[in-house]
């Protein structure tokens, strides 16, 4: 098992008893059914309560709510940045999955989703937890990302408000219907479908990921990013889009054995949505907005990255 690897066993510990049976029984082939098929199948039944929440409650707006509730929605939704970046840093990637969703049928605004992406950092806190980082730098870290997080989220509101002025009052419905939702069906029934059709999409992609990084070590991620201040953090950024919690593992543990800086840790991390990226990209049908939010959460993960290299207290 290569050093990558290495780390995702232990990160999840909960089925070491699955693995050890699988890696003396199979060998090789062992170890990548339990790396890359058992690693999917939970890291997709985490996403499934975060899913199903999303989609009953866009489907109580669309279907019950009516216009003024979601006028009121709207108009609380202008803190919405606030409240995303705060709840973004939970140490899991669902909430960003659920955010994605509700951006799509345009229940939050473009600046909360950036908010809650700039401030998910996947499995960055137990990983440093278990690394016994310093608790005041630990604190230092999850505060800074949920700094800019917000700052970040209310600036891209107040920029898309004066560039864009976009018309998304009828947004969920259409999604919805993009989706071959049968709203006949109940709502109930029809966030179900939602959230099978979805998860099904995401457990597909992740298997694919995990395949991948099944055979690449940490040592080759490591060794594409140049020592080089903020094309460092860039090619960090970069890194930390790959929708998937081996991203945010892979990251926190190089800034742990030194390979990589906190700030370029950061970089990725600020990046690193998980399978939110995948949500929007599965929901949202405007590619042209969703890589824009990609080039958002990358430019602001490199700069701020870099500024974090720059503040002492950051070392872990």
């Amino acid at each position: 098992m290569n050093s990558f690897n290495t780390l995702l066993h232990a990160e999840h510990t909960g089925h070491e008893g699955i693995s050890g049976f699988l890696g003396e029984s199979l060998g090789v082939f062992g170890e990548f059914l339990d790396e890359v098929i058992i690693h999917a199948i939970l890291e997709t039944l985490t996403l499934v309560p975060f899913l199903f929440i999303a989609y009953l409650l866009m489907e109580f707006i669309e279907h019950k709510a009516g216009d003024k509730a979601k006028s009121v929605m709207e108009k609380a939704g202008k803190l919405g940045p606030l409240v995303g970046g705060a709840l973004g840093v939970l140490p899991q990637c669902g909430f960003s999955a659920a955010a994605a969703n509700l951006y799509t049928g345009r229940v939050i605004s473009i600046g909360t989703l950036v908010a809650v992406f700039l401030s998910t950092s996947d499995e960055m806190l137990p990983i440093l937890i278990a690394g016994n980082v310093d608790g005041t730098a630990l604190l230092s870290i999850i505060i800074y990302k949920v700094v800019v997080a917000v700052i970040a989220g209310f600036a891209v509101d107040v920029a898309f408000r004066i560039i864009c002025r976009r018309q998304d009052d009828v947004a969920i419905h259409d999604m919805c219907e993009d989706e071959g939702c049968h709203c006949e069906d109940g709502i109930l029934r029809s966030a179900l479908k939602h959230t099978a059709s979805v998860t099904l999409s995401c457990f597909i992609i992740i298997v694919a990921l995990n395949a991948l990084l099944f055979f690449v070590p940490t040592e080759a991620i490591a060794a594409i990013i140049p020592d080089i201040p903020v094309v460092s953090h860039l090619i960090c950024a970069i890194v930390g889009l790959i929708p998937n919690c081996a991203a945010s593992v892979a990251l926190s543990q190089l800034a742990l054995k030194g390979v990589i800086t906190v700030g370029e840790m950061l970089a990725g991390l600020f990046a690193g949505a998980g399978v939110g990226v995948l949500i929007l990209f599965k929901m949202n049908k405007n590619i042209k907005e969703n890589f824009i939010i990609l080039g958002i959460v990358v430019a602001f993960g490199a700069v701020f990255g870099a500024v974090a290299d720059l503040i002492p207290w950051f070392a872990i």
